[in-house]
């Protein structure tokens, strides 16, 4: 193991209280001696839900604007199931579609108690995959320390229960889900995701030529592979959110850091197993300092907390990382990829972020979120071998863009 999370020290200048201090060494003390270490591996895939009839037109959007290119599709008695593919080491991304118009399940429930996620109430991040040596003696342990899993009467779509995965219920925290495999995750007859189907020609063909666009643009060989997930949360569940996830993977607390000109924190957790994020990203999550009613006296801004009352607790981006280096006449690969997207009509927010001149930084940017997933889109350029993980002016800058786009007020949207 690259990192032991019983002496790292986190990083940062956000102050935890001595309650998740006390509790963040108790749970990876426990990941050891309940053997949960030793059996989980790295996130092997990310899991989305869109609307009925944005299948295809999200996959076209994947394919323009990130690595993940189409392998296989099922079809189970609720959803078609589509699975995506970047770098075999890389987790997959599998794309759930229901069938039915009118579908309708916990998903759909939390997203109608939401102004904004009310309009796509089936589209919604579900949350990732862990690899595991034995699914069976993980969700064993993991129940012992009082995380739920998924039952059959529990929910209608059989992906969470009868296919080789077995999930955990929506969190109260991040409404995400964690699911468990010891099935290869391309290995798509022990996983019983559903009856097999294959895209139509018409698809196919137009999906290859985005991804000749692609390479002839040379994004194919930019957009590198998923760098971290970023969750928003309500203010007062930052401690408890990531401790949960921390009972649930094999991630270690690697720090937080306050954004003190967006009244919000972030916070980061690393897979200290892998030697590139990109096998096994990093989850962060984002939570405002004080809750809305108490900052109505200091009216600070706050775009989390807006995110969260407008959106519910959900995943607010998936960052890809972009290689670093030059394109020609010198300019960043990244400022390169954003004006190439843009010239294909992508919509961004504000403009790319941070510096990389002759000194170690990074360079980010947001995309507007996906009129299919819901899901904004981060390139992010770590130059000159920078080896931290974010910068705290570029946070901020990130945050206050996104906040702008998301305003809700009086039952209208502000752009």
């Amino acid at each position: 193991m690259s990192i032991n999370p019983l002496e790292y020290q986190p990083g940062g200048d956000k102050k935890n209280s001595e309650f998740f201090d006390e509790y963040r060494m108790k749970i990876c003390e426990r990941r050891q001696s309940s053997g949960l270490e030793d059996l989980l591996v790295q996130m092997r895939a990310v899991v989305i839900q869109v609307e009925q009839g944005d299948a295809l037109l999200y996959l076209h959007e994947l394919y323009l604007m990130s690595p993940y290119r189409f392998s296989a599709a099922f079809k189970n008695k609720t959803h078609n199931v589509y699975v995506l593919t970047s770098q075999p080491d890389f987790p997959r991304l599998i794309m759930l579609e229901p069938l039915a118009k009118d579908y309708a399940d916990e998903i759909t429930m939390f997203n109608r108690l939401y102004p904004l996620s009310s309009q796509k109430p089936n589209a919604r991040y579900i949350g990732e995959i862990f690899s595991t040596k034995d699914v069976v003696e993980t969700q064993k342990t993991l129940e012992s320390h009082n995380i739920r899993f998924n039952y059959h009467h529990e929910t209608k779509n059989p992906f969470f229960t009868d296919s080789h995965f077995a999930f955990t219920f929506p969190s109260d925290f991040t409404y995400n889900r964690v699911g468990y495999t010891q099935v290869e995750i391309d290995d798509y007859d022990a996983l019983q995701l559903g009856t097999p189907f294959e895209l139509d020609a018409s698809v196919v063909d137009s999906l290859n030529q985005v991804v000749q666009f692609a390479e002839d643009q040379k994004l194919s060989s930019l957009v590198l592979g998923l760098d971290h997930l970023a969750t928003r949360i309500l203010a007062g569940e930052r401690e408890d959110a990531i401790l949960e996830f921390l009972t649930m993977s094999n991630h270690y607390f690697w720090g937080a850091y306050n954004i003190a000109s967006m009244n919000s924190s972030t916070n980061v957790t690393r897979n200290g197993y892998v030697d590139d994020d990109k096998k096994s990203p990093a989850k962060v999550f984002t939570a405002n300092n004080t809750p809305s009613f108490v900052n109505s006296f200091e009216n600070l801004p706050m775009p989390t907390e807006d995110f969260v009352r407008n959106y519910g607790r959900r995943l607010h981006h998936m960052a890809y990382e972009v290689l670093d280096g030059n394109h020609r006449g010198g300019e960043k690969n990244v400022d390169y990829v954003v004006k190439t997207l843009m010239q294909k009509g992508i919509p961004f927010l504000a403009h790319v972020v941070g510096e990389c001149l002759d000194e170690p930084n990074l360079k980010q940017i947001f995309s507007k979120h996906s009129a299919y997933s819901i899901l904004i889109s981060e390139y992010v350029e770590r130059c000159h071998g920078y080896e931290g993980f974010f910068t705290k002016s570029n946070v901020a800058a990130l945050t206050e863009a996104a906040g702008k786009d998301e305003r809700y007020e009086h039952g209208h949207v502000f752009d």
